[in-house]
């Protein structure tokens, strides 16, 4: 039973979440205060996390930065349903993915298991570790055909191990951008949609208006660092997607159009 930690000052919530969750596979363990979710989220003992942003002691965002600075425990965090502004800073801050207030139960559950579906293919042991659906054409997916090294511009990504580096050192990403980051390398120079990279990595379809992805892009890009020439590794195509910048002597597909965004695969229109 996969156990989940429950940062929440809303007793009731806690107890109608433990009650709804258990039958699914769910153990909840709810604590009330940031101080005592934030010792238990570094215990190790959990699998995953939700960390409400308005709790009594402390801010939800002082214990996700503290978590994330130290662990890479996949953490929900739970905002208000206007909280816009919420939702992007603890996207930026490294949260895998939020659930506005008031919720469906139904979809905490289906995010719950997006998570864990990615750190039961990947662990979640370092900060590498991360994401993936496990199976064919998702991220991750496991077969003859899948390469256990992905290397691409100095960075490289090792399955097996779970780790990804740029130049030789250690990249530390969270396990979304992780997920990503292996979702475009893949792609090796060809354009990911955006509703691709929600599927394969957060486990659900893109909603209107959702900035979800593109913060966590962002915050890979910043990562990853710009290519030798001063580009950004990850190149963005304007309403479609994102890829990564792969060289024509790199690419299996080889020829000039590895060197440059593929037209024909979204590329047409590139910003960034």
């Amino acid at each position: 039973m996969d156990r989940v930690l429950l940062i929440d000052d809303d007793k009731e919530l806690c107890a109608l979440l433990t009650e709804y969750l258990a039958p699914e596979g769910l153990a909840v363990e709810p604590c009330h205060t940031g101080g005592q979710g934030l010792a238990r989220a570094l215990s190790g003992d959990y699998d995953a996390a939700l960390l409400d942003v308005a709790l009594p002691d402390t801010s939800g965002f002082d214990v996700l930065g503290t978590i994330r600075s130290r662990s890479a425990l996949p953490v929900l965090m739970l905002t208000g349903r206007g909280d816009d502004v919420d939702r992007i800073v603890g996207l930026e801050m490294g949260a895998d993915d939020y659930v506005p207030k008031p919720f469906v139960p139904r979809e905490l559950l289906a995010r719950l298991r997006a998570v864990l579906r990615r750190t039961r293919v990947h662990g979640t042991g370092g900060m590498a570790a991360g994401a993936g659906m496990g199976g064919p054409g998702c991220v991750g997916g496991v077969g003859p055909y899948r390469k256990r090294n992905l290397s691409f511009g100095g960075v490289t990504v090792d399955r097996s191990a779970r780790t990804a580096l740029r130049d030789g050192a250690p990249l530390p990403l969270t396990p979304v951008e992780y997920a990503i980051l292996v979702l475009l390398l893949e792609a090796e120079g060809a354009t990911v949609a955006r509703e691709e990279i929600s599927r394969g990595v957060l486990g659900r379809e893109i909603l209107p208006f959702d900035r979800s992805i593109d913060v966590h892009v962002s915050n890979l890009r910043k990562k990853l660092g710009p290519c030798d020439d001063g580009q950004p590794r990850v190149g963005t195509v304007r309403g479609t997607g994102y890829y990564f910048r792969v060289s024509p002597t790199e690419s299996t597909f080889g020829g000039q159009d590895a060197a440059e965004p593929r037209l024909g695969t979204g590329h047409e229109n590139v910003a960034g």
